[in-house]
């Protein structure tokens, strides 16, 4: 058993790298910073900068104060009403299926670094357990990835939202930016595919006793390449003109 100890260092780093982007990826839902909006309308945005997150919309203002804030105005963001875009929508319910997720990746790593640090003689009920924190780590990041890429990507292409008249959000923006909500959100996801790959590329193949290691080795390898280009492919688009972005919106 002390061979398993000395050889489950990397599952223990998937396990620390685990919890930190499952707080990660908690703070970046909770965030109102997702798409940080650029307007020259400053009769109730005073500052000319306002927040849209998955949740709600949020800016400073002096004509326009919330009841529990003191200089901020925000509004819930509905799931099902018409104005609500889909990525946002859809970032509504893969942001929470991914914290779930997660958090059963981490159990499951808990689980089996607890066997191998106080024993346990069976190697199927550990290689399970390291299987499972592995493939739910996997589906956490592709939860967080998609509803962030979209979201980045309208960010990109300065797409528009119907706000309803009580949001006094203005019809488009100037100009969008990326707000701190994404990028914790995107660093949470590479923790998260760090940790899949630091708790199944190791113990999983090498330690099991799987006749064809090269052809799993191979597979293993070609789904998280895959992985990484379609989030780098759908961050990298970028509108090429003016009129590119006014057509999109239209």
């Amino acid at each position: 058993m002390a061979y398993l100890v000395h050889t489950a260092h990397l599952q223990f780093a998937g396990l620390l790298l685990g919890f930190v982007s499952w707080i990660l990826t908690a703070v970046s839902m909770g965030l109102v910073q997702w798409r940080v909006w650029h307007v020259l309308d400053v009769t109730n945005i005073t500052s000319g900068v306002a927040w849209v997150g998955i949740w709600r919309v949020c800016f400073p203002s002096r004509a326009l104060v919330s009841s529990e804030l003191q200089v901020l105005y925000c509004r819930s963001i509905p799931f099902r009403d018409p104005s609500t875009p889909p990525e946002v929508s859809v970032a509504q319910v893969l942001v929470p299926v991914a914290l779930m997720v997660g958090g059963g990746g981490n159990a499951c790593a808990v689980y089996g670094l607890r066997s191998v640090y106080f024993g346990m003689e069976r190697m199927k009920p550990l290689r399970a357990a390291f299987s499972v924190a592995g493939v739910l780590s996997l589906l956490s990041a592709v939860c967080t990835m998609l509803p962030l890429a979209w979201n980045m990507r309208s960010v990109a292409a300065n797409y528009t939202i119907d706000f309803p008249p009580d949001f006094h959000m203005p019809p488009s923006p100037v100009r969008q930016d990326v707000g701190a909500g994404l990028s914790l959100g995107m660093l949470a996801s590479i923790l998260t595919v760090l940790t899949f790959c630091f708790v199944c590329g190791d113990y999983i193949y090498i330690h099991s006793t799987c006749s064809n290691f090269p052809a799993v080795k191979g597979i293993f390898y070609r789904l998280l390449f895959l992985l990484l280009y379609i989030t780098y492919f759908g961050l990298s688009i970028r509108p090429t003109c003016p009129r590119c972005i006014e057509s999109t919106i239209k």
